[in-house]
């Protein structure tokens, strides 16, 4: 894992995106691509036409991101680590899922809660599954990453198993290792063969157990995320379709709601 993408923009969320991607490339002494994204603007409806409303829109918009530019890169030219710059204007998810063939991680937000018109849940969600790489989605609290202690969240399905699989140079940086299984009925692998696997990557783990009853695991994750005793979370994104996780219910979407703690996530 040598190579992170950052989604750049001008938005409340993009300080604590940043410093989540600068934490994780030093820590893995790797290599910075910032995508700088120009959002389309929606379409225009009412007495403007839509070309012209349209085009002052997204003049503003391209004005933003060129003063943004200018601040970030004077920022990063004192912050010891290589990067580049990509520019790219659409639609914020497939400006990232084109840019990211040769990124190992793209960091996103989980959520912006002070910015309703931008969706970051939405943009996570259908990242991780549209442009086939992990996520690390960071909540707007961050002020620092920690790689200390990580929580995985298993169940043996194939989200999970490759969410693990994704974060094995991350988990070699830990000092602490959780597997978290909540036994609600629906693990197809055992604990146990998560940790042998990260045993052969030389990645030390242990096992932590809670009986759950059905639909109870998302509330149960969330606990132990508050604990304190964890840095980040590993898990698997959108084992079951998206729409159903969001309109039932689902561990993915909870954590992408309402998880204190940033979410290593691959689908």
């Amino acid at each position: 894992m040598k190579n992170i993408l950052l989604l750049v923009h001008d938005d409340a969320g993009q300080e604590r995106r940043l410093q989540a991607a600068l934490d994780l490339t030093r820590l893995v002494e790797g290599h910075l691509t910032c995508v700088d994204v120009t959002i389309l603007p929606p379409v225009i409806s009412g007495d403007i036409p839509v070309s012209y409303g349209t085009s002052l829109l997204l003049q503003d918009e391209m004005l933003r991101e060129s003063a943004n530019r200018v601040r970030l890169e004077q920022r990063l030219a004192g912050e010891s680590v290589s990067w580049d710059w990509v520019d790219a204007t659409g639609h914020l998810v497939d400006c990232l899922a084109q840019a990211a063939g040769l990124s190992d991680v793209i960091v996103v937000n989980r959520r912006l809660s002070g910015s309703p018109a931008l969706d970051m849940r939405s943009v996570a969600s259908e990242l991780v599954i549209k442009a086939d790489k992990p996520i690390l989605a960071v909540p707007d609290t961050l002020q620092r990453m920690s790689f200390d202690n990580a929580l995985v969240l298993w169940d043996g399905s194939p989200c999970s198993v490759t969410a693990l699989r994704a974060a094995v140079p991350l988990l070699k940086f830990a000092r602490r290792v959780v597997l978290f299984e909540a036994m609600d009925g629906s693990v197809r692998m055992p604990s146990e063969d998560g940790v042998a696997y990260l045993a052969r990557e030389n990645v030390a783990a242990e096992i932590r157990r809670v009986r759950a009853k059905r639909f109870e695991a998302s509330d149960l994750v969330l606990e132990e995320a508050k604990t304190g005793g964890h840095g980040y979370v590993v898990m698997g994104g959108f084992g079951h379709l998206r729409l159903i996780e969001g309109l039932f219910g689902g561990v993915s979407w909870a954590m992408l709601t309402h998880s204190p703690l940033p979410l290593f996530m691959a689908h």
